[in-house]
């Protein structure tokens, strides 16, 4: 099933925002919610990783999702948080500038992503959910993470 069509669409979502732009994500995919912590830089990483920190014992990869949109850097305040999300098998923190509420999934509001001549913005943009004078970007989280680090991960 492709995971654009109204079957694939969770019961919930997460919201939050990177700037003035809000994006959302499957809230089963979410592990927890924590402050921004610096990590500690990888050499050679992209410009989109922020470093990895320490979760309990394991290391955990920092992408600064506003940077991997190419929406620019992120400059971590006391309201960044990062979502700690499990990409595949792998669990990836994503750096945000704040969560802003849980959302109850209607298949029918979500609209499809805008064909604007760009495939790259189908790769991360799901589809469209207008709300209360909003326009919520759905993440597709799966591609956040180049190919190969996914192959990596599963």
């Amino acid at each position: 099933m492709d995971e654009k069509t109204p079957e694939a669409v969770p019961s919930e979502l997460i919201s939050f925002r990177i700037g003035a732009q809000e994006f959302c994500l499957d809230i089963m995919l979410v592990r927890e919610i924590r402050g921004w912590s610096q990590g500690t830089p990888l050499p050679h990483s992209p410009p989109y990783v922020r470093g990895v920190i320490n979760l309990r014992g394991a290391v955990l990869p920092i992408i600064d999702l506003a940077a991997r949109l190419g929406l620019g850097q992120t400059e971590p305040t006391a309201r960044s948080v990062i979502i700690v999300v499990h990409i595949g098998r792998r669990l990836v923190g994503l750096l945000v500038d704040a969560v802003s509420e849980i959302l109850a999934a209607d298949p029918a509001s979500i609209q499809p992503t805008p064909n604007i001549g760009c495939d790259t913005v189908n790769k991360f943009v799901r589809g469209i959910i207008p709300l209360e004078g909003r326009m919520i970007s759905w993440i597709a989280i799966n591609d956040i993470l180049p190919e190969q680090a996914e192959a990596d991960a599963a």
